[in-house]
């Protein structure tokens, strides 16, 4: 029915001329979108996903390539989830059990944490830690450990470091490094570029996502980064 009314229309453009071909166009997209309301989701996801891809254009390389060691999951996995985190961040907290989910119902997902310190004084330390602690092999545990802990001061930051078992004095000259440092920058020039102004924020595919948004909606931009 829709192929026939614009095919219909398609040859009024060259019976009425480009002007009434185009009002009768015009019209038939009209009352088709009245009759089917149901597109216009559709239509807006297309878009989004078409301005994301536009958005990751020349940078998905760098976004995807973890800081070594800074990995969730199965480091080898063929799926990637990107996660911009910060450890002040109560709701990245929050998404916690979701991500614990998603590695537990995906043996294939690596999840890419990138380190976005902007909320707190003490986020910068904390994240080049975790980078001392990613430097080590030891991230996931630093990472949870951290979270766990429930506050970001210098004394739990420390106490961290050395529950999870950390060189403390190759972890502190790692965190004051230009190499610490770098990644940090690059991330905070990453996050802008994607338009991220807050923590979490993902990248599946060409899915950019703000928030601690659930694990239905991570699941889903999972399975289209898979099928993509």
């Amino acid at each position: 029915m829709k192929f026939a009314a614009i095919a219909g229309c398609l040859a009024l453009v060259g019976v009425g001329g480009w002007y009434g071909g185009r009002i009768a166009v015009e019209n038939v997209v009209h009352d088709y979108i009245l009759e089917h309301p149901e597109i216009l989701p559709q239509a807006m996801e297309e878009l989004q996903r078409r301005q994301n891809a536009q958005q990751l254009a020349g940078v998905r390389s760098t976004v995807e390539t973890p800081f070594p060691g800074a990995v969730l999951g199965n480091p080898d996995g063929k799926v990637t989830l990107v996660e911009f985190t910060d450890f002040a961040c109560g709701y990245c907290r929050q998404s916690l059990p979701d991500v614990k989910a998603l590695i537990e119902n995906n043996p294939d997902l690596r999840i890419v944490v990138r380190e976005l310190p902007i909320i707190s004084p003490q986020s910068p330390e904390a994240a080049r830690m975790a980078l001392a602690a990613a430097e080590q092999g030891k991230y996931p545990a630093f990472h949870d450990a951290m979270f766990a802990a429930g506050q970001l001061d210098d004394e739990t930051i420390e106490a961290v470091a050395r529950k999870v078992g950390l060189d403390m004095d190759r972890a502190r000259q790692f965190a004051a490094s230009p190499t610490a440092e770098a990644e940090i920058s690059r991330n905070l020039d990453l996050a802008s570029r994607l338009g991220f102004s807050g923590t979490p924020s993902w990248v599946a595919g060409d899915r950019l996502i703000s928030g601690a948004v659930g694990i239905d909606r991570l699941t889903q931009a999972v399975e289209a980064a898979r099928e993509s």
